[in-house]
């Protein structure tokens, strides 16, 4: 069982008069950057000089440099760019001002996990992984509350790398919610995972999958849409609250049962095997496939991902989803 840790575990010290350069500025970089800085700690931004979100930062109140200039005046580095540029950020702008007691900071463990960045012995490496999207991590911060996150010590040279990791989690705002640890391959190959085959592949495909089925059989696409996809929402804001067992609670007795009956003819034992498949291709020890394969995609371009996605965009359901939504009035009102 995991150990929970809270804002009570965790001491501001380790970060105090301390300067942390949070190399990126989108999704989680704006969040974390914000919530540290609005918790007493000193923090600059690192980004190129023609960035669009260089203008967004200045205006957050931010000192912006380019991140070489950032890693050299920080004490506490941390990269938030895409996991697939990370090795050329580190390359070019970390490593050469990476001296000794200084400590590098992730968010995900991609980079150390599959050995594309390896840090001198002399510094701190951790992890700070904050288990939701960067504007939730923002905006629950500014409401009182905090998101959980992971951490992980990957290189401990000072001897406090751990608290480190802990008072940065705490600035971020999870300690107000829960800090659980974990270790750099655990975090990694679980993320991937959940990703792949549960939160992201699986559900766009079960969802795709499904309303193919009612449209190839002849149902309205507009009705297959609400069926398949729209309802999605309801169900896991239950499954949210409460887990399966609220879900269950909340639906009617007739789908209950056909969540009994049918759930596990759509996703049998063969769709275990295969999810075991997906898994042994993210871990390291199975030989690292997925991972080598992401990083061979971006070096080429990007040809097969871009490809997919502009696929993804020309799906029926995309087509009827965007005249649906066009009609929701509570979703322009948001």
């Amino acid at each position: 069982m995991a150990n929970i840790l809270y804002d009570d575990s965790c001491d501001m010290v380790f970060l105090s008069g301390k300067t942390v350069a949070v190399l990126g500025y989108g999704s989680q970089g704006h969040a974390q950057a914000q919530n540290m800085r609005d918790s007493g700690v000193h923090v600059i931004i690192g980004l190129r000089p023609d960035s669009k979100s260089v203008t967004t930062a200045r205006e957050d109140g931010f000192e912006v440099f380019d991140p070489g200039e950032a890693s050299k005046r920080a004490d506490v580095i941390q990269i938030l760019a895409p996991d697939q540029i990370q090795p050329e950020i580190y390359e070019q702008s970390v490593a050469p001002h990476l001296t000794a007691g200084k400590a590098l900071v992730f968010s995900h463990g991609f980079n150390i996990h599959y050995e594309l960045i390896q840090p001198p012995k002399d510094v701190d490496v951790y992890m700070v992984a904050p288990k939701g999207p960067g504007h939730l991590v923002r905006r629950v911060y500014a409401e009182g509350g905090g998101v959980p996150a992971l951490i992980a010590v990957h290189q401990d040279a000072t001897g406090n790398a751990r608290d480190r990791a802990l008072a940065h989690a705490s600035a971020v705002g999870a300690g107000r919610a829960g800090i659980l640890e974990t270790n750099f391959k655990n975090e990694t190959e679980t993320d991937l995972f959940g990703e792949q085959a549960v939160l992201c592949g699986g559900i766009s495909n079960l969802i795709l999958t499904g309303f193919e089925t009612l449209t190839e059989a002849g149902y309205d696409p507009d009705i297959a849409y609400f069926e398949c996809l729209h309802e999605v929402k309801l169900i896991t804001d239950l499954i949210y609250e409460g887990g399966l067992e609220r879900m269950r609670f909340s639906i009617s007795d007739t789908a209950e049962y056909g969540d009994y009956v049918s759930g596990p003819r759509v996703i049998d034992a063969s769709v275990k095997a295969r999810m075991k498949q997906v898994l042994e291709d993210i871990q390291k020890d199975r030989g690292g496939k997925f991972a080598k394969n992401w990083v061979a995609e971006a070096k080429n371009g990007y040809p097969e991902f871009l490809r997919l996605r502009e696929a993804g965009k020309k799906h029926p359901i995309e087509v009827v989803g965007k005249k649906l939504r066009g009609m929701m009035k509570f979703l322009k009102q948001k």
